[in-house]
């Protein structure tokens, strides 16, 4: 029997190392299950597993404050860019806010408290442990980061017909409290004048 040539396999070209950009794309996508766009700087898809509040920071620390933590129960995810806080809430809560707004008695107002949902993006914190120095001034980072290998989704304040329970504190009480403090930050801070820092 007479042995057929055949050409050699090409070589796969050598691969080069992941980049931060994409070592954190892929902990969002393989981790925590999150959509991301493609591109630099690496952007979540908002409105499939999250939603995010988003408010001044002075109101978003001062939400935190007032809403503490329960004790066993994982506190949800808060992202910080700027002057600009993100809290993650359950999906389509971003379409709840304008009508839990108007419940509250609170929608007159100039709250600079903003709901994203469906169709939005939000910038990508580094992945917990991945170091500030890869990462540009001014990026996202977390203040509370997602936990992996969990259902984040579970953790994240959504509308409820039983309160808490015990868990993440519900969206009603939640927006509540933002709605005060941006209208604290709001009165102490009148458009046209910044904080000082």
């Amino acid at each position: 029997m007479r042995a057929i040539p055949t050409a050699p396999l090409p070589l796969p070209s050598p691969r080069r190392p992941l980049g931060p950009a994409d070592r954190a794309r892929r902990w969002y996508e393989n981790e925590l299950g999150w959509a991301t766009v493609p591109g630099a700087p690496v952007r979540l898809v908002v409105g499939r597993g999250f939603d995010v509040l988003d408010m001044p920071l002075e109101a978003g620390r001062a939400t935190l404050r007032r809403l503490g933590t329960c004790p066993g129960v994982p506190a949800s995810p808060v992202a910080v860019q700027g002057d600009r806080m993100r809290l993650l809430v359950a999906a389509g809560s971003a379409e709840e806010l304008p009508g839990l707004l108007r419940w509250l008695e609170r929608d007159a107002l100039d709250l600079d408290l903003v709901g994203l949902g469906a169709g939005a993006l939000m910038d990508a914190p580094p992945p917990p442990g991945a170091g500030a120095r890869t990462y540009p001034q001014g990026a996202a980072e977390w203040l509370r980061p997602p936990e992996s290998g969990g259902e984040v989704e579970s953790s994240l304040p959504t509308m409820s017909a039983q309160g808490a329970g015990g868990g993440a504190p519900d969206l009603v009480r939640l927006v509540r409290t933002a709605a005060t403090q941006c209208h604290r930050v709001r009165l102490r801070h009148p458009r046209g004048r910044s904080p000082v820092r």
